[in-house]
């Protein structure tokens, strides 16, 4: 089918979101890198994203699924098909003993962490300054600062590719290091329940704030990147390592190795997913080559031919 008529179809059934046609996904990517998506659509709700769902699989297009796309190089040559970003935002609060957080995959988490001290919720001081959805954070089991995911995921509720929704036990997401379940499957988080003890808020800030100012010394937040590009080690440390062959500040066309902090490549401006692509695979060769050790990608790619 023409990106044109999915364009005029979808545009009928979505009236909540927002459809677009041949969009930049430099626009929606914490990389500020992308080729055009034929069809982009943003759903405002779980009708909405069953609705796009169901159409792309009785026209037999492809359907490209996008959390806040900070985690994600997307190809120069774009995407083809459909990308969906979930754009649901509503959260749930229950407190009795401890919390119960109900949160819609689209929600941002500084914004839901930001919820959640102002609610003397703790447990979640962790995630605040990762820069993305709760819904991509899932899918990856994001962590930081000895925190992960998994360790406050109740349940998930998911929509598979047949339109029907079910609740998955922590247990039944499958997380393990940066990876879950739905890193693999055709399974698309809809909402996440997570069980957050009660703290006192000036703590909590207090965590917070320390954790935003490590990052602010540590990481180079004044560039777009995708985060941290490489996965850690099993017994070494990913940006150590680089660091220790000499790769700081290497760069290919305006993608660079951080001169901060070695385990970002960063965009300097007008860099492209191939100068991108360029300096991990050197990087990854000259580690490979001076120490012996393989690194691996965390940064997730998508798109035409990449």
């Amino acid at each position: 089918m023409e990106k044109q008529k999915i364009y005029e179809l979808l545009t009928n059934e979505i009236k909540q979101g927002i459809v677009k046609i041949d969009e930049p996904m430099r626009k929606h990517t914490n990389f500020k890198i992308g080729g055009n998506a034929d069809v982009f659509v943003i759903a405002k709700n779980i009708e909405e994203i069953k609705c796009v769902i169901k159409f792309s699989k009785e026209n037999n297009i492809l359907l490209t699924i996008l959390g806040n796309g900070s985690n994600v190089l997307v190809s120069d040559k774009g995407i083809r098909g459909i990308v969906l970003q979930v754009g649901t935002k509503e959260i749930k609060i229950e407190k009795q003993k401890n919390a119960l957080v109900e949160v819609e995959a689209g929600v941002m988490l500084g914004a839901l962490a930001q919820v959640l001290l102002k609610q003397s919720i703790s447990g979640f001081e962790f995630a605040a300054g990762i820069p993305g959805s709760i819904g991509g954070a899932i899918r990856m089991n994001a962590g930081a600062y000895g925190g992960e995911m998994k360790d406050i995921v109740k349940d998930v509720t998911v929509l598979n590719e047949k339109g029907e929704i079910s609740v998955l036990t922590n247990e039944e997401c499958e997380f393990s290091y940066r990876h879950s379940r739905f890193t693999d499957s055709k399974e698309i988080v809809i909402k996440v329940t997570l069980k957050l003890p009660l703290g006192n808020e000036a703590e909590i800030k207090a965590k917070m704030d320390e954790y935003d100012q490590s990052r602010r010394e540590k990481q180079p937040l004044n560039l777009p990147s995708a985060g941290s590009t490489f996965k850690r080690g099993s017994d070494f440390i990913t940006a150590k390592l680089i660091d220790e062959c000499g790769l700081k500040g290497y760069t290919s066309g305006d993608a660079q190795v951080s001169t901060l902090h070695a385990g970002f490549v960063v965009n300097l401006g007008n860099a492209t997913a191939q100068d991108v692509l360029n300096v991990v695979n050197h990087v990854k060769q000259v580690v490979l080559e001076k120490t012996g050790k393989q690194i691996e990608l965390e940064v997730e790619l998508l798109g035409e031919g990449i």
